[in-house]
């Protein structure tokens, strides 16, 4: 929703940012200004015509275990808490919340924020930053939103404004329904009944949109997108418990040419032409976890049959020696034994590396551009044959037998020429990578046109602005 109100804004030619307090994810981005923040709000910032910036996420919680994350504060790594720590700390960073919002209510005619999870999460109402609390603070009107396909959305609208205080309740200034699959007037009775029992508007009910892709915040899509179909390169990834940027992947699970799958815990991992080691946020865990599995048995049965293996970021430091973490950055493991296929190791150090860059591949020479976020650094011999060149710098490896490519870099396919490149060097002939980038902006003007035609959006500005909504 938030996406798509940014976009039908900026189409208006309207000044508008997005904002989003506190996010929880691993899939994260970085700023022009070598900040990190959600991938969601760079997503958002991409509908505006905007760089993404700090401030519009000026809270990252990016989870290394179920009850830990890595905090960080204004793009910046601050230090891992468990959620007893964090809680004690959302005072502090609250400040550092409205400082992010002062600040682009000063640039922009228009903030658009989206809350965190629901706003109507007792256990977290005290120092809440995310939702209520923030809105409370800076006085911000509110528009509750329902997803009616995971079902209870009258129960999800009228239970949520009842868990709310009075004044939160006041706040709340109508509701939308989103991804409605039927015919709408079998539903009218219902939005007749939500508006008498709550006294509060139905601004619209968005229908579902079939194979809209907008990536995604955090959540792993595990099911495929296309039918398998022989003359398709086979590539698989496996899901690993702390994945990080899964969407790295989104050019080839939309890929005509690919057919692509995530494989999930316990799955059976199928024969592929193509293997990719994801980030991860936890590597040294990962690792454990993806050799629990037997990946590595099958990866070397992979490699023996002549198929290629491509790491990044987390998933390159896997193919090498050892992974080694001193400070006890994302483990308690001090170091992990590595998959031995690359003669290099890695040492997490204290400091984040946050890097925007552009390049060519060694493969065809291929540009390429993308980023760095990653703690590890990577030293050994088979450094001496890198995959990327940037510049003076060069980056990643590719093996001597030229089966195994691995990089730092993220966004390694959203560049055609170096999808076609990496795709060719996997197998598949007469390669033909669509346009992902343009893609991604029609998908962002589609969503908007829905928007805009079953949701009363002047109305929508009107409580926006702060006026009273019946004033329209």
């Amino acid at each position: 929703m938030v996406t798509g109100l940014c976009r039908i804004l900026k189409q208006r030619g309207e000044s508008v940012v997005p904002f989003k307090p506190q996010n929880m994810a691993n899939n994260s981005a970085v700023t022009a200004d070598g900040g990190e923040i959600g991938r969601a709000q760079a997503v958002q910032a991409e509908a505006c015509g905007l760089e993404p910036h700090i401030d519009m996420n000026p809270v990252l919680l990016k989870p290394t275990t179920d009850k830990g994350a890595q905090v960080i504060i204004h793009g910046k790594a601050l230090s891992t808490m468990d959620a007893v720590s964090y809680h004690d700390y959302k005072t502090t960073a609250m400040q550092a919340v409205l400082d992010s919002h002062q600040r682009l209510t000063e640039q922009y005619d228009w903030v658009i924020v989206e809350g965190a999870g629901s706003p109507a999460e007792i256990n977290l109402r005290d120092k809440d930053i995310a939702n209520m609390g923030f809105a409370e603070q800076v006085d911000c009107p509110v528009i509750l939103v329902a997803d009616i396909d995971r079902g209870g959305v009258f129960a999800h609208l009228v239970g949520t404004l009842e868990l709310l205080s009075k004044s939160e309740q006041n706040r709340v200034k109508g509701f939308i329904i989103n991804r409605f699959r039927g015919d709408i007037s079998l539903l009218q009775s219902g939005l007749d009944w939500l508006q008498q029992k709550t006294g509060k508007p139905v601004f619209g009910v968005v229908p579902y949109l079939h194979g809209l892709h907008i990536e995604a915040e955090d959540a792993l899509n595990l099911h495929a997108i296309s039918e398998q179909q022989k003359h398709k390169l086979k590539v698989i990834v496996p899901a690993l418990p702390r994945i990080s940027n899964h969407t790295d992947f989104d050019p080839l699970r939309y890929h005509p040419q690919v057919d692509f799958q995530f494989i999930g815990p316990d799955q059976q991992i199928p024969t592929a032409d193509l293997i990719i080691l994801p980030g991860s946020k936890s590597v040294a865990d990962d690792l454990t976890w993806l050799k629990r599995q037997a990946w590595h048995t099958c990866i070397n049965k992979h490699l023996r049959y002549g198929g290629k293996l491509i790491g990044i970021c987390g998933g390159f430091q896997m193919l090498g020696n050892s992974i080694n973490d001193p400070h006890g950055l994302e483990s308690d493991l001090a170091s992990v034994k590595g998959l031995g296929l690359l003669d290099m190791q890695t040492t997490l150090e204290e400091t984040k590396q946050l890097t925007r860059v552009t390049g060519n591949l060694a493969l065809d020479n291929a540009p390429v551009d993308g980023y760095e976020i990653h703690m590890g650094v990577s030293t050994g011999p088979a450094l001496a044959n890198p995959a990327v060149l940037l510049g003076n710098d060069r980056d990643g490896v590719i093996s001597d037998d030229g089966q195994i490519l691995g990089t730092y870099l993220h966004g390694l396919f959203e560049n055609q020429q170096a999808c076609d490149a990496l795709l060719k060097w996997s197998g598949l002939e007469d390669v033909v990578t669509p346009d992902y980038r343009g893609m991604r902006e029609r998908e962002m003007d589609r969503l908007a046109a829905v928007m805009s035609e079953n949701l009363d959006i002047d109305k929508l500005l009107v409580i926006a602005s702060g006026r009273d909504a019946s004033s329209s």
